[in-house]
């Protein structure tokens, strides 16, 4: 990784970690409870008293976006994590099955990673319920998770050390864990950025499109879709939560080091 690439990594993780914080402390930011209506005037613009303008109820859009982002980014983490371990982590330990079995995984979850992220997770919201967005965004990421992670640990176990290293008599079992410890060294922290990202991409869009969390529970997406009677006469109601959604997506793919972020 040349210098420029590890600069915007270390921007991208400072990045997620600063929205960490803003998250754990967004009762203390946001100036009114979350779904406060009649704080001010409907549809005010952007002004002194409210920097990111009103809603068309009232309500602070600048509280209004603290509170999506924090829900966004919550969700977005945990489906980051489901990918992570029901991908990822079973990838690696795919990889390492016999030969015949280890082919016929890989054939099954090329199959399901052949299904658009966000279709998948349609299907699966449609056959469980809204309140598992989470769980069906980190189930649609999860198979080109997996692929990935198969696929490279696949390289390794045929790699000539691996071989010279079977050959001299250590176990398969100590070969297991050398390459999980590099699994985790080398490709753990690109992998939950990826994720991250395509995640958060996956769960706006099923909010946007009214499969995600209902109201009083609003995240960025929802935001986005409930402004559309209004982006051209009051820009604001959306602008701002579309722009806290790119800048998360952004570190996410800053955080991969900017390769292919949308893919987990």
């Amino acid at each position: 990784m040349n210098t420029w690439r590890r600069v915007l990594v270390v921007a991208g993780w400072s990045g997620l970690g600063l929205v960490a914080v803003a998250v754990m402390l967004s009762e203390f930011l946001a100036r009114w409870p979350a779904g406060s209506e009649r704080v001010g005037p409907p549809l005010l613009a952007p002004s002194a008293p409210f920097p990111f303008g009103t809603d068309l109820l009232g309500r602070d859009v600048l509280s209004e976006t603290i509170y999506g982002m924090s829900l966004s980014a919550t969700q977005a983490a945990e489906a980051a994590l489901i990918a992570l371990v029901a991908g990822a982590l079973m990838g690696f330990i795919g990889a390492r099955l016999p030969r015949y079995l280890a082919a016929l995984l890989h054939w099954a979850v090329a199959s399901f990673a052949a299904i658009p992220p966000l279709l998948l997770a349609l299907l699966l919201v449609a056959l469980s319920s809204r309140g598992l967005c989470a769980v069906a965004a980190g189930l649609a990421a999860a198979p080109l998770a997996f692929l990935r992670t198969f696929e490279r640990a696949r390289r390794e176990s045929l790699a000539g050390h691996a071989a010279h290293a079977r050959a001299t008599g250590i176990s398969g079992s100590a070969l297991l864990n050398r390459d999980l410890t590099y699994e985790f060294r080398d490709a753990l922290l690109p992998t939950i950025a990826r994720a991250l990202a395509a995640v958060a991409i996956i769960l706006s869009t099923l909010s946007f499109l009214g499969f995600g969390d209902t109201p009083p529970h609003r995240d960025l997406g929802l935001m986005i879709a409930a402004a559309r009677s209004s982006y051209f006469t009051a820009w604001w109601t959306a602008a701002f939560p579309a722009l806290a959604l790119m800048l998360l997506i952004l570190l996410a793919r800053l955080a991969a080091g900017l390769d292919e972020g949308e893919r987990p």
